[in-house]
This record gives structure tokens, C-alpha cells and sequence, in this order.
């Protein structure tokens, strides 16, 4: 089964909060992504699917730095309040840039989101609630 770039645009605008999340992730899981990475610099994501398929969305907004260091208590404190919907998606990106988040990769076989720093290490791995 193969999915479009105006197949997950259409899904993502669907996500107003954090909270929405997860509604999203079940969307796109029946379109057939198996996992797909979200890089915080400029918003363009790479979604897979079976048979090495894979498309880009590409670049949301304009690029932004991301620190080289880490700041694990900010940035959890942070996701928590973002995944109650208090944040929006743009304020949860910035803030992903503040605190050394480079990009996170979402798997759907196993509904985990897990977060890179900028030299590729984990930061922090979460279970997706279905």
C-alpha cells in the first residue's frame, strides 16, 4: 500500500496539540507508514512504508539551530506540557531546537517516539498510547 505527500499533509493538519497525536499516528499507520523521521531544523520528514518506499514532505519554515548540548529536564518538562495541548506544534519546534533535539523518529510495529540529539544519540524513547 502506498501513501502521498497530500495524504500525510492532510492527516498532519488534523493535529492542533499534542494531544492529537495520537489519532494521527493511527491514521497514518493505516495508510501504511511503518516509521517515518521528523528532523526539528526545518520541519521536512521522511515517511516509509513497505518495499523501501518512502516520500519526503519537505521544509516547513525557515532553518533553525539546534544546541549542541542536550537539556533533558527542559525538554521533557516541556513535551509533557505540549502533549497536553498546551503548546502549539511551532512552540513545541523551537523549543525541540533549544534543548538539543535534532530529530525523532516514530516506529509504528512498536508505537515508540524517539528522540536524537545533533551526534545521533538517544535522548529519550516514549511509548505511544493507542
Amino acid at each position: 500500500m502506498m501513501f502521498t505527500v497530500e495524504q500525510i499533509k492532510t492527516a498532519h493538519g488534523k493535529v492542533k496539540s499534542g494531544a492529537d497525536f495520537p489519532a494521527y499516528i493511527q491514521e497514518i499507520k493505516q495508510m501504511g507508514v511503518t516509521h517515518y523521521e521528523a528532523y526539528v531544523t526545518d520541519g521536512h520528514t521522511d515517511y516509509h512504508g513497505g518495499s523501501d518506499f518512502m516520500v519526503t514532505v519537505p521544509a516547513k519554515y525557515e532553518p533553525l539551530v539546534i544546541a549542541d548540548v542536550p537539556n533533558l529536564e527542559v525538554f521533557k518538562s516541556e513535551l509533557i506540557a505540549h502533549q497536553q495541548g498546551k503548546t502549539d506544534y511551532l512552540t513545541f519546534i523551537r523549543m525541540c531546537a533549544e534543548t538539543g533535539i535534532e530529530k525523532w523518529e516514530i516506529c509504528l510495529s512498536q508505537m515508540t517516539c524517539t528522540y536524537f540529539d545533533l551526534a545521533g544519540k538517544v535522548v529519550l524513547v516514549e511509548q505511544i498510547p493507542e
